[in-house]
């Protein structure tokens, strides 16, 4: 019973995150429920219910979402999504055979520093125009400007208070706080309907999406798969550091990164947004010091469960868009603040030429929307930037643009 109800209180940690993926691209969020807790339950099956971490909507892919969405609709989307989650797999194949000192030749911070700035700062106009009651494109006025405003800076200020002034548990709940806030708000200036909520049944199945396979969708998700693969290794580092144990000998990084490919590929199969090692619950475990592997798997059986009231996911999207604006503008802001963090680390020396024409290339080509295509295939944004990053990686020698300072006493003789 006590792990049950540890559970259901990591669930609720990452509850806030986890709808607002959903929320923010135009998914299910009763979808993303049942994908997450799915797939914490496949990356238990892969890591032997061995590492006590939760999977869940990732934001790295909010913006590739968005854009695939338009693009090419949600099904063809989810193809993309499912071959971005078998990256993954791949990667944990390579990794049984070579080691994981690879993936830091192929993948340097110099090169997944800028990406994850792209990811970040290629949707600051989107949480502007929603901060401002427009939809993500700003073409059409949802809620009016001077009620968005208000509504999205207390989002956004209750947001900031709680992440940086809360103590304990509380600390880990945002996001979750600055949708109560916003919403709290929003109904007192009566810009919430809750017709939806009213028609909707009590208890129903998801409105599950099929996957449909574009090769433009698949080649377009799969570079953006590079950020999310490297984060990962990241957080079975926390989780090993908070627990005492090494993850990445035991189950070893070659089975928890295959279960996150395997977790993201079953989400993705009935349309949900692709799954991540959350630092929320990692952040929950070290407080509580639950341990035990089995309260995530009550945590995934409690958000099955919650993905079958219909009326939950109706009360999820009556949530207006000020209210989810607000809070994107910080957490958009610090997924590039992370970006930048992974270059000062580790010390990328800006200087050097090499590593100025990377970033430099990477960040513009991101941000700047630089499309490239022949024929029917295409790729731009997030994807490209991050093929040009390892590509230039690759190909730029080490010492280009150094120069060669001749010692002063060999010029005096």
């Amino acid at each position: 019973m006590k792990n049950a109800i540890l559970g259901v209180q990591m669930l609720f940690v990452a509850f806030g995150a986890l709808v607002l993926v959903p929320l923010l691209t135009g998914l299910d969020p009763n979808v993303a429920l049942f994908g997450a807790g799915v797939g914490t339950l496949l990356f238990q099956l892969v890591t032997r219910r061995s590492v006590p971490i939760f999977l869940a909507s990732s934001f790295a892919f909010i913006a590739p979402i968005l854009y695939g969405v338009q693009a090419w609709g949600i099904p063809a989307t989810m193809g993309g999504l499912m071959a971005a989650g078998a990256v993954y797999v791949i990667l944990g194949g390579l990794i049984k055979i070579n080691g994981a000192d690879f993936i830091h030749k192929l993948l340097p911070p110099v090169v997944i520093g800028p990406i994850i700035m792209v990811i970040g700062l290629g949707l600051a106009p989107t949480a502007v125009n929603m901060a401002l009651g427009k939809t993500g494109d700003g073409s059409v006025q949802l809620v009016e400007g001077q009620v968005a405003l208000w509504i999205s800076c207390i989002s956004l200020f209750t947001t900031i208070l709680i992440s940086v002034f809360a103590r304990g548990m509380f600390k880990l709940l945002p996001i979750f706080g600055g949708i109560v806030a916003g919403y709290t708000l929003s109904l007192i200036f009566d810009v919430v309907s809750f017709e939806a909520v009213e028609s909707a049944a009590w208890f129903s199945l998801p409105h599950f999406t099929m996957p449909e396979f574009n090769i433009n969708a698949i080649l377009f998700m799969i570079p953006v798969a590079i950020a999310p693969a490297v984060e990962h290794v990241g957080d079975i580092l926390s989780i090993s550091n908070v627990t005492g144990k090494d993850y990445l000998k035991k189950p070893g990084l070659h089975r928890t990164i295959a279960g996150d490919g395997i977790a993201t590929m079953a989400a993705a199969m009935v349309g949900a947004p692709p799954n991540t090692t959350y630092s929320e619950v990692t952040g929950a475990v070290m407080l509580t010091k639950a341990f035990n592997p089995v309260i995530m798997t009550w945590a995934a059986v409690t958000a099955i469960i919650l993905a079958l009231v219909g009326k939950l996911g109706a009360l999820l999207q009556t949530i207006p868009v000020p209210v989810m604006g607000g809070i994107m503008i910080l957490l958009f802001g610090s997924i590039a603040s992370v970006g930048l963090n992974t270059l000062i680390k580790n010390h990328v020396d800006l200087h050097k030429s090499r590593n100025l024409v990377i970033v430099a290339v990477t960040l513009v080509f991101g941000i700047g929307g630089m499309a490239f295509g022949i024929g029917e295939f295409s790729l731009q944004g997030i994807s490209l930037c991050g093929v040009v990053a390892i590509l230039l990686n690759l190909i730029l020698p080490d010492d280009l643009g150094e120069n060669h300072v001749v010692d002063n006493a060999q010029i005096e003789d």
